[in-house]
């Protein structure tokens, strides 16, 4: 089989040619979805013995990369679903795990935390209540999956593993009330439904605690490195592929258009020249501190010796690189000028998608100043990573 990056690479032309209408349609039109299975990019995280294919983070950064060249919605689909489902798949019982994400069709959609949400605990699972935004993509799985503290009946903290009991809730899409709200600025096409459930019962073999060292199932790197620190890999490489076509279409409109304040092509304009010249070593450089972070990050996890250095670094790394490529996008964007508006050109779009994604939690600048107080030596908390 083709390297996961290679069958991105091939998906380009199709989900390219279907970003406008995804956009329009806020999801994923039908040739896409069907393409992403024949593809089995679903699956590239789950582990091995589930039917997944276990990729390495390399791989799955640039084919997360690969596929936002060619439609951010696609791609933040594409990562969202394959990190939820492979850790939760990973700390659940294998025959429900098989049972759940065997098919590979079977994503996971995911909302926020909702510090609102209860879970009581009850014989055999939990009765979940709540409300979570955000499920992107899932209007294309059978599976939602939720955050929530649990409780005892009496109202009191359920305690497992010495600690507060924090799990994570996979049920069926026909389970959930879906409210039809993901109206935005940009990443339209995920469909980014909120869903509520009321008293739902959910047995404990689909609760994970899904970073409980204590409860996976599966000893594989990607496992290691948990949940939080794959979805930033995965959600960096989205914005370094939205900057990548911000830039290719700036250098593009630079070789054959004049501005209407010179006289000059953009093409013999040395500011120009020297622009298109730092973004792209401002994306080029980004890129290649993201993936060097990540594979420090899985091969030390499969040495078994990941430690909260490692783990800075690459949070560092995913951080930084989505605020740089950030920054790329918006200085294609202007210098783009009218044409940037356009829904005729290339930038319109991934402008706006390039801001939604920059809103992100991952984006956000308080990851460096935890970065930075633990290299200074003042606090060595781990919540954020």
């Amino acid at each position: 089989m083709k390297s996961a990056f290679e069958r991105a690479r091939g998906l380009q032309p199709l989900v390219d040619r279907h970003g406008p209408e995804m956009d329009r349609r806020r999801e994923l039109v039908p040739e896409v979805v069907d393409a992403l299975v024949a593809n089995d990019m679903l699956r590239l995280l789950l582990p091995k013995a589930l039917g997944g294919q276990e990729i390495d983070i390399l791989d799955y950064s640039r084919a997360c990369e690969a596929i936002a060249w060619a439609d951010a919605s696609t791609a933040w689909f594409v990562n969202q679903s394959n990190v939820s489902s492979a850790t939760s798949a990973a700390a659940m019982p294998p025959a429900t795990a098989a049972k759940v994400f065997g098919d590979a069709r079977e994503g996971l959609a995911w909302g926020a935390k909702h510090n609102k949400s209860r879970a009581v605990r009850v014989e055999g699972g939990y009765r979940l209540t709540g409300t979570w935004s955000f499920a992107s993509g899932g209007r294309h799985t059978r599976w939602l999956g939720a955050h929530s503290a649990c409780q005892n009946a009496d109202g009191t903290p359920h305690m497992k593993h010495g600690r507060p009991d924090d799990r994570s809730f996979v049920f069926l899409r026909a389970e959930a009330k879906i409210t039809d709200d993901w109206y935005v600025l940009g990443l339209r096409g995920t469909g980014s439904d909120t869903y509520t459930v009321e008293d739902l019962f959910v047995p404990d073999d689909r609760a994970p605690a899904r970073d409980a060292l204590e409860e996976r199932q599966h000893k594989g790197p990607l496992y290691t490195m948990q949940s939080t620190l794959l979805y930033a890999t995965g959600f960096c490489s989205v914005s370094l592929g939205v900057g990548r076509r911000m830039l290719e279409a700036y250098v593009d409109l630079a070789r054959g258009k004049h501005s209407r304040s010179s006289a000059n092509a953009m093409a013999v304009n040395n500011a120009i020249q020297r622009e298109i010249g730092q973004l792209e070593a401002k994306l080029s450089a980004a890129r290649a501190f993201l993936h060097e972070a990540a594979v420090q990050a899985y091969e030390a996890a499969a040495a078994g010796k990941l430690d909260v250095d490692g783990r800075m670094r690459l949070r560092l790394a995913t951080t930084h690189g989505m605020n740089e490529a950030t920054d790329v996008s918006i200085a294609c964007y202007r210098a783009a000028g009218t044409t940037a508006i356009l829904d005729s050109q290339p930038f319109e779009r991934r402008f706006r998608d390039a801001m939604s994604v920059s809103q992100h939690l991952q984006a956000m600048l308080p990851h460096i100043e935890m970065v930075g107080r633990h290299i200074i030596g003042t606090d060595n908390t781990l919540q954020h990573l």
